[in-house]
Formats: structure tokens, sequence, C-alpha cells
């Protein structure tokens, strides 16, 4: 799915109370993502962790820095949870949450948390998402190198991997 991010997103009807989006400068905490997602109608929880690692295509790296256009950031995330429920309408909840600022090695960048009866759709609904945030929010992370430089790239531009 992709968006115009010229025009002005609509924030879809099928979002659910239970949802939960957010950019934040403090550390994520996959207990709390969890515990957002769960829910006594769910079989399933899945949660998917993005962290910092030490390489990028075998250059030591020794941080990363993000910036997020927050508002529309958030917009984005609402219209993948509404695109979510249209291809798995029994999703029960929807979280995701992105770290800006400078983050250490090891440390959580993104989670996300699917709620669903099922764990297929879960899985499903949970890999949609990180890889149609990666190329559709406005986030921006900047690599410091082990060799003192750096670079931003628009999380977009980054492989799957």
């Amino acid at each position: 799915m992709n968006y115009n991010l010229t025009e002005p997103l609509s924030i879809p009807d099928t979002l659910q109370e239970q949802d939960n989006f957010a950019i934040s400068i403090a550390p994520l905490s996959i207990a709390d993502i969890y515990a957002l997602a769960d829910n006594p109608a769910n079989g399933a929880v899945v949660v998917m962790s993005g962290m910092v690692r030490n390489q990028t295509d075998g250059k030591s790296v020794v941080a990363l820095e993000y910036q997020a256009y927050q508002p529309m950031a958030i917009k984005v995330f609402e219209q993948i949870a509404a695109e979510i429920r249209r291809q798995w309408p029994e999703i029960n909840t929807v979280v995701i949450h992105h770290r800006v600022g400078r983050l250490q090695i090891s440390e959580i960048s993104v989670l996300v948390a699917i709620g669903c009866p099922h764990r297929s759709e879960a899985f499903a609904a949970c890999h949609y998402v990180i890889d149609t945030l990666k190329h559709t929010a406005p986030i921006w992370k900047k690599e410091h190198w082990a060799d003192g430089s750096s670079s931003w790239v628009s999380i977009g531009a980054c492989e799957q991997q």
C-alpha cells in the first residue's frame, strides 16, 4: 500500500478503541506493548521488535538516530491499521510504537503488536505492518559509523532485512 504524502490523510473509520500508536523518545517496552495488545478474545499476540544492530552491509555501526514527522507518522500508522482490518477483519488490536532520538546497539527502535483470535492472521498482519511502515511512514534514521562518519536515510530506503 502506498500513500501520497502530499495529500492530507484521512482518519480511517475502521480504527478500534484499543488500537495504540505512538512516536516516543522514551525507551520502548515489549511488556508494555504486549499488554496493550492483550485481549481475552485473542488466541495469539504477535510482537515484532526492531532493534539497532552493530553493522549494516558489513560496515560497523555504533548508533542510530531517528527522526519522524510525528503527526503524519501517526496518521500513516492509522492507515496501516485500517488496511489490516480490511485484509484480516478478525484482528482485535493493532499497536505500533516507534522511537526517535539517538539509540545505541541493541536498543529497540520499533515495536509492533497484533492481537487476534488466530495466529496465522496475527503473523501475517504483523509482517504487513512492519514492511508497510518502513516504506510509508515519514521516519528517517542517521547511521553513525565506527569510523566517525554518518549518513541520513529514509527507513523506506532500507532493504528488507
